[in-house]
């Protein structure tokens, strides 16, 4: 009975999930459209190069605690009181840093505004550190009702804002405005929503017990974080702003591809993982289930992206864009893999294996660092981006490793449920391509053609052959409205 309610709630969060992801996908494609009409690749440039740093020190605010708190079967007022003013002393320590080493950072990349760029952006860090307690509690209790309206609410506000003052031409400065007022609503929102308030209280007890996980998630997340911002810092100092405002570009557009269903289950799955960690059965079979239903899903929507990558830009951004083309293609290759690294590397985290998955995540991160540089020095742009998609793949190998041996869901078998998908995916992107070459009508009526037979063939082989994934996904609808009108 409990792991049947435990089931419903968290289908009914992945609902709310998808509820904020669909709608986010929404404003963010109308934001897309807008600034990047009125602003230029320069001016996301910018911002890419800074976000390094921010996120960075954002890593070392939270410390992996956010996940100890959540891993934790029953946290206590001590430990969530704890977490809140240690965030709050290391976003201090931290931004002192960034503030003083603007000037510097700003001569690195020879762009004196990236001074006072940097200085005015990293405010998020008050802003995250005051608010993380609150929505870790509420991600432990599955609340992603109240998470996804905050999140809308906020994107919509901070949308309408930027737009305005991009079009009066603040430049990167709307950019930043954008940022802030991401992270200044919620935290609002969630200090007047959520009853929990910080007890005048820091357990020196409690910190070393979070923190004997904690710090391993806390070294993970940042080295994962550095290895993820590395292409900017070498574009930024190798190139140019605006050439990283391309790159930016087409990280942003295949992010949404990628992460359009990932993101929704992910957020859920590491409370679900924390609740079913003593039963490792259970925990293989949910793996599969979201596994199987991420690949069903994403890597058709990253083939259709990648097969439509230049009509995409030229109508979602203009032509000005164009350049941004070969890196989202190539971005769209590493996606395939990234959309399903947090389901696996998050299971190894939830049954406190967090010093296992440092060791490995610095093994990951020495070969896929190394595979960037060398590919920069050796090939230049394509070089980086073969060495990006190289460390995505390389990642997702070693993260099923793990799961294989510590969860018991053996790394050829989740293979094995992957390739069906994964093939029919491949074939039906050739035959698209095939036609598309052998029709020659023009970029447009090509892309329209090419996405209606791609979207109709799959659509046939899902009704034809009834793939796992397929029937699974089509299973849980049904039942989760039965519930809800049942306990009406």
């Amino acid at each position: 009975m409990a792991e049947k309610k435990l089931k419903q709630k968290a289908v009914s969060s992945m609902i709310w999930m998808a509820v904020q992801r669909y709608s986010k996908m929404l404003i963010q494609f109308v934001s897309g459209i807008i600034l990047a009409r009125l602003l230029t690749p320069y001016d996301y440039g910018c911002i890419g190069l800074l976000a390094v740093f921010v996120v960075l020190a954002e890593s070392f605010i939270d410390g992996g605690f956010g996940s100890a708190l959540i891993q934790k079967k029953r946290p206590t007022q001590e430990d969530y009181s704890t977490i809140f003013f240690w965030n709050l002393l290391m976003s201090m320590i931290l931004y002192v840093i960034l503030f003083i080493s603007a000037p510097t950072i700003a001569r690195f990349y020879k762009i004196p505004l990236l001074s006072d760029v940097l200085r005015v952006y990293g405010i998020v860090l008050f802003v995250y550190a005051f608010n993380v307690v609150q929505q870790n509690q509420l991600q432990k209790q599955l609340n992603f009702k109240l998470l996804s309206i905050v999140a809308l609410v906020s994107s919509v506000i901070s949308l309408a804002v930027t737009i305005i003052m991009a079009y009066n031409g603040f430049g990167v400065w709307a950019l930043v405005t954008q940022y802030l007022l991401i992270a200044i609503i919620p935290a609002f929102a969630f200090w007047f929503l959520v009853k929990w308030r910080p007890r005048l209280v820091f357990s020196w007890s409690s910190f070393k017990e979070l923190f004997s996980f904690g710090f391993y998630m806390f070294l993970t997340n940042l080295i994962n974080q550095f290895g993820s911002q590395l292409q900017g810092l070498l574009i930024g100092r190798f190139y140019n702003a605006a050439t990283l405002g391309y790159y930016s570009k087409a990280q942003r557009t295949e992010t949404l591809a990628s992460q359009s269903i990932s993101s929704i289950m992910t957020q859920v799955t590491f409370p679900l993982y924390a609740e079913l960690q003593n039963d490792r059965q259970a925990m293989a079979m949910v793996i599969k289930r979201i596994t199987m239903t991420l690949a069903y899903f994403s890597f058709p929507i990253l083939f259709i992206f990648l097969l439509l990558a230049k009509p995409i830009f030229i109508i979602l951004y203009s032509d000005r864009w164009l350049a941004s083309v070969p890196y989202f293609q190539a971005l769209c290759i590493a996606g395939l893999a990234g959309c399903l690294q947090a389901v696996n590397l998050q299971s190894i985290s939830a049954i406190g294996k967090s010093k296992t998955m440092f060791e490995w995540t610095i093994v990951k991160r020495i070969v896929g660092i190394g595979a960037v540089v060398v590919g920069l020095l050796c090939y230049g742009m394509k070089g980086l981006l073969a060495g990006v998609v190289f460390n995505y793949w390389f990642s997702y190998f070693i993260n099923i490793r793990l799961v294989s041996k510590h969860i018991g869901y053996k790394w050829y078998h989740q293979i094995r449920d992957l390739f069906s998908v994964g093939a029919v995916s491949v074939t039906i992107a050739g035959i698209c391509f095939l036609l598309g070459e052998w029709l020659n009508l023009g970029i447009y009526l090509n892309g329209l053609i090419q996405l209606v037979v791609y979207l109709c063939l799959y659509l046939g082989w899902s009704l034809f052959f009834k793939p796992e994934a397929y029937t699974y996904f089509i299973s849980v609808i049904p039942n989760r409205f039965k519930s809800r009108s049942k306990s009406r």
